[in-house]
């Protein structure tokens, strides 16, 4: 006991230490007693552990100790370093998130380094032995890169489709002509052959539709060209047959004569009777049977359409008969109305043919481009009627201006076409490369021809919207 007040003595001596060391365990002591009210649990823990180790140092500063303890005074060194060690390494409570914080980025942005300018540690905001995050800089990628991009990585067709559909598309058209000659002897078929941009290298994002193309040969003495606009139609898209020399090669010389309305080859009769042949002549279960597939043919279509069914790909394939004269190709495609006798004139051959004598001539990416427009066409549901051939014709058209077509200016010429189809569009009216007579868009809608413009119009100006 005398010990006790000599030492109470002692820190009164010392200015009333004492007093103010009893005034503030009492302040730690009230604390600590209502921190779990104020703090939580986590609070007041981090609280008690921090006021236990200032009351240590302050309990060792004033206690006395025998001069000369070299080893009470080691321990007091190394337990005050033990406790302020206990006190920065208290994990503390998380902070309430304030309403204004939640706007606000979790990352700042980095700041760029200047090259060669040595970064000042000071500045840097994260705080010593935080975990760096290595930031990979945003790459703004150009209108070049992004077209390059989109054409290797988007467009691409699977590789089971090109190597699957031809080969399917090729035994169904065995299986047909041997029909044909066998059903219809004496009508002069030519060979079944495939047709479409798989073929050709510019189909996209999917092999699933095929032409199946089948001539109908004419006895060039016994026919002829009309021009569509020398027709009632003033179309000059599309051309009639005409049965010529009757008086002297009457009805019955040529097997096509049964075709005829008035004295006109009908594509339309022509289509009818195929059509009849498709659907209820031939044995397509068995044919899928032997095939590995399903086949079916479209029976509400004006086209002759089928569908192929396999377990890796579906395919629609749609026959056309066709007729090669004049250096003249026609499909049997007539308008819909009432007239039926007319032929389509087809420019895809010459089309295809041009575009590749032109990339060979300069090594161009002429293909390239049209392929990511094909792609952009036909993904969007406003553009899918432009995909083809209006594409096609324009890129033709810009090819006769002199236009630079090597690889580092595709970006300029993609949105060259994207400028002249707004043109174009404006005016409602695109004429083909081969004949200027014939509007392209001569079967597009007002309204149709109003919302393309309107789209591209916008993608002039942000031309990698039409990417995405």
């Amino acid at each position: 006991m005398a010990a006790f007040w000599q030492q109470r003595g002692r820190r009164q001596e010392h200015g009333g230490l004492g007093g103010v060391i009893d005034g503030l365990g009492s302040v730690f002591d009230v604390l600590l007693a209502n921190a779990r009210l104020v703090l939580g649990v986590s609070g007041a823990a981090v609280l008690a552990i921090a006021t236990l180790a200032v009351k240590r140092l302050i309990d060792r500063a004033t206690s006395p100790r025998d001069e000369g303890d070299a080893k009470a005074e080691q321990k007091t060194l190394e337990e005050t370093w033990q406790d302020l060690a206990l006190i920065k390494t208290t994990p503390k409570p998380p902070k309430k998130q304030r309403r204004e914080d939640l706007s606000e980025p979790l990352l700042s942005p980095a700041q760029p380094l200047v090259p060669g300018e040595a970064q000042d540690p000071r500045a840097c905001s994260a705080p010593l032995g935080a975990p760096r995050v290595k930031s990979s800089p945003l790459r703004c990628l150009t209108l070049q890169e992004r077209l390059l991009s989109h054409h290797s990585s988007r467009l691409a067709v699977p590789e089971i489709q090109v190597s699957l559909v031809p080969q399917l598309a090729r035994s169904i058209s065995t299986q047909l002509q041997n029909f044909l000659r066998s059903k219809c002897p004496e009508l002069p078929f030519g060979r079944l052959f495939l047709s479409g941009a798989l073929l050709d290298g510019l189909e996209v994002l999917a092999a699933d539709h095929i032409h199946l193309m089948l001539p109908v040969v004419l006895d060039a003495g016994l026919w002829s060209l009309i021009p569509g606009e020398d027709t009632v139609v003033r179309n000059p898209q599309y051309w009639m047959i005409k049965r010529v020399d009757l008086g002297y090669f009457p009805r019955g010389c040529s097997p096509w004569d049964r075709f005829m309305v008035g004295r006109y080859l009908s594509s339309n009769v022509l289509n009818e009777t195929l059509h009849k042949m498709l659907v209820a002549s031939i044995n397509w279960p068995a044919i899928g049977g032997l095939l590995g597939c399903v086949i079916h043919p479209v029976v509400a279509s004006r086209e002759l359409k089928l569908e192929v069914k396999h377990d890796q790909v579906e395919l629609s394939i749609t026959l056309f008969p066709v007729v090669e004269m004049e250096d003249k190709v026609l499909l049997a495609v007539p308008p819909e109305g009432l007239v039926e006798n007319l032929w389509l004139e087809s420019f895809y051959r010459a089309e295809v043919s041009k575009v590749k004598e032109l990339d060979a001539g300069d090594s161009g990416v002429r293909q390239r481009c049209l392929r990511i427009l094909n792609g952009v066409c036909r993904s969007h549901p406003t553009l899918h009627k432009l995909g083809g051939s209006p594409v096609t014709h324009i890129i033709l058209h810009l090819s006769d201006s002199g236009s630079d077509w090597a690889e580092e200016s595709l970006a300029d010429r993609f949105q060259q076409v994207l400028e002249e189809l707004v043109t174009y569009l404006e005016k409602g009216v695109l004429p083909s490369y081969f004949n200027p007579k014939i509007n392209l868009f001569s079967g597009l809608l007002e309204e149709e021809i109003d919302q393309m413009g309107f789209v591209l119009y916008r993608a002039m100006s942000e031309p990698e919207l039409l990417l995405e």
